[in-house]
């Protein structure tokens, strides 16, 4: 038995890639539910949303050329009447990132200012103090 696309159904968790997770459904048949199908959200590390033998909710997005399911979580879900928003807002573990950020635009402006410095200089567009 073979599911149609659009179908709503739930599957166990049977391995997780770093690709996505590959999710057995109640038939026996097993599809791949892509990383960028698992949340709302950018997803880094597939471990902090599904874990192995969890049960959940997909959606089956297609059948590839192969004969395999392509599932979706995010898509499974219903959104609720009062939930205008698109995306979900959760902190990621990545709390650093701005100040990498940064402290790259600290370095890169550092190195734009000596390179018209130095620019100038072999120019001899220097400034003559009086």
């Amino acid at each position: 038995m073979s599911y149609e696309i659009g179908s709503i159904i739930e599957g166990e968790v049977s391995h997780i890639a770093v690709f996505g997770a590959f999710v057995r459904l109640e038939n026996g048949e097993e599809g791949l539910v892509h990383i960028s199908e698992v949340a709302n959200e950018y997803v880094t590390d597939i471990k902090q949303f599904v874990n192995v033998g969890q049960v959940v909710k997909v959606k089956v997005l297609t059948i590839n050329e192969k004969n395999k399911l392509e599932l979706s979580i995010k898509k499974a879900i219903e959104p609720t009447q009062g939930d205008g928003a698109l995306f979900i807002h959760k902190k990621t573990k990545n709390v650093d990132f701005e100040d990498k950020i940064s402290g790259f635009m600290k370095r890169s402006e550092e190195k734009q200012i000596d390179i018209r410095r130095n620019l100038k200089t072999k120019q001899g567009i220097t400034k003559k103090r009086k």
